[in-house]
């Protein structure tokens, strides 16, 4: 079942708005998915600093004098911001894979959520409201994000099963649906140097998409090869750092709505999570057909 939201903005004055705004689409689609939730924030970031959103299942032990370690072990400044579970880790972009390896040596239990420039995910076991109120959500602002809600039907209800799912700098996916043929891609990707963490499928769709953006395809290209590629019933909406995409099966029998105006484009499971934003009265709505890519850019 799942739910899926997203919310791209091109009004830049509803910015500040985006965590509250994209946070209620979510909580509105809770009965979707009642096992796990997790939203993808794409916020402002500095010239030159990078974000790596980590959790841990014991943040006091964790997370205790792990901004000092870290900047011991790459020789640059380090902020950590955190938040419950999770905790925010501000490093030097040139220095972003040296303290993620430096991360997993001091503290092998924690989980990487995602990494990037401006990308932020907070995803954890249990209701969208719970999610939202634990990492406190609403106040976050943005250009763009999407959120999922999670019925689990092929994985275990875990922290690392919930989505989204990030396998690649800045970008992230959301899914519903069930993927047939995600152990043959994994076996493929894994060939081409991709890493997983979990055995879920949706994973083996974040991680297709990630590779095929890493050998040269745009957000667009890389939705549309996911047509043939990839076997199943799937709705998937994608985040990058400057873009946001949304692409069914030829099936499409996962529900799916769309909503653009002057100052959005918000994709939701079912038009509830739809119905409270701004002007929605006035939008253009439409449910995205078969087979078709859809994508928007800043």
């Amino acid at each position: 079942m799942c739910g899926i939201v997203g919310l791209f903005l091109k009004d830049k004055s509803l910015e500040p708005k985006l965590g509250e705004m994209l946070s209620e689409m979510l909580v509105s689609l809770s009965d979707r998915g009642p096992d796990s939730a997790g939203i993808a924030i794409y916020g402002s970031g500095e010239k030159k600093k990078s974000k790596i959103t980590i959790q841990s299942a014991d943040p006091d032990k964790d997370f205790a004098g792990l901004g000092k370690e870290l900047e011991k072990e790459i020789g640059a400044k380090v902020g950590v911001i955190v938040k419950s579970t999770h905790a925010v880790i501000e490093v030097p972009t040139a220095k972003l894979e040296a303290a993620r390896d430096a991360i997993l040596k001091t503290r092998p239990a924690v989980r990487v959520m995602g990494a990037g420039e401006v990308i932020e995910i907070f995803k954890e076991v249990g209701l969208p409201a719970d999610v939202v109120k634990r990492f406190n959500l609403t106040k976050m602002s943005g250009t763009h994000g999407i959120g999922h809600t999670r019925m689990a039907t092929e994985s275990a209800v875990t922290t690392m099963g919930a989505h989204p799912f990030s396998t690649g700098p800045d970008q992230c996916l959301v899914h519903n649906g069930s993927l047939s043929n995600h152990n043959n891609v994994r076996r493929e990707l894994k060939r081409d140097g991709m890493s997983f963490e979990t055995e879920n499928d949706t994973e083996v769709a974040a991680a297709f998409i990630s590779n095929k953006m890493a050998h040269g395809d745009n957000l667009g290209q890389a939705l549309e090869k996911t047509l043939t590629d990839l076997d199943g019933f799937f709705t998937f909406v994608v985040g990058t750092k400057n873009g946001f995409g949304v692409v069914r099966d030829p099936i499409a029998c996962k529900p799916a709505v769309m909503a653009e105006t002057d100052q959005y484009v918000a994709f939701g499971s079912e038009y509830r999570a739809l119905a409270n934003l701004p002007g929605i009265e006035d939008a253009k709505v439409w449910e995205p057909e078969p087979a078709k890519v859809y994508f928007w850019e800043h």
